[in-house]
């Protein structure tokens, strides 16, 4: 027997909020979230990731997705769907970058650009790396084909450093299928994050 929800429609992050609290309600049973579009699939799949519960989807039409998170069991390791894919710890503890756009500071956007460039490329010379970096509105370009950031980026990714990039910011830009580094994630992520971060660094 599984708990249905019926997420379409929601904006992000109501899937995984709602998912969120219905989880919490369970004890040993599976939870059932209808979305309808992909993204908030790939937003489900995380959030129960992090859970460490075991997690399969499937698509059902072109607006229909359901996600099956049951709850109870521990997940298994197998690079499945349902494996569990949490970031690894890194030196430094909780410290997050936000960045929120695709320039840093005020003036000139071609000087901001190369100002921010250099930001990101300075990050991978840190000798205490952050335990992510968060990508936001104009920022999701560093993540995409074409950014004179993604080798940084990548370099951070493969140091264990969580580069997660907002799902609607990347819809709304057309960028979805340009992702080059990094995963997709929600604003409700992106909230628990910085609360749970030890410090955050904005460019």
């Amino acid at each position: 027997m599984s708990t249905l929800i019926d997420a379409r429609g929601d904006a992000c992050p109501l899937p995984v909020v709602k998912a969120k609290r219905a989880l919490a309600e369970l004890e040993q049973d599976t939870l059932e979230v209808v979305v309808d579009n992909e993204t908030a699939t790939q937003n489900l799949t995380r959030f129960a990731q992090a859970k460490g519960c075991p997690v399969t989807s499937e698509k059902r039409s072109e607006d229909e997705y359901r996600v099956f998170i049951t709850k109870g069991q521990p997940s298994v390791k197998d690079g499945s769907t349902g494996s569990s894919q949490q970031a690894p710890d890194v030196p430094g503890g909780r410290q997050v970058v936000v960045i929120s756009a695709n320039t840093m500071g005020s003036g000139d956007d071609a000087l901001g650009r190369t100002l921010l460039k250099g930001f990101v490329f300075a990050l991978t010379q840190l000798d205490t790396l952050p335990k992510a970096v968060l990508l936001y509105n104009g920022g999701v370009r560093l993540a995409c084909e074409g950014s004179e950031s993604l080798d940084d980026l990548s370099a951070l990714a493969a140091a264990g450093v969580e580069v997660a990039s907002c799902g609607a910011c990347l819809s709304y830009y057309g960028l979805t299928e340009k992702l080059a580094v990094g995963q997709v994630t929600n604003m409700y992520a992106i909230v628990e994050a910085q609360m749970a971060a030890s410090a955050i660094l904005r460019p």
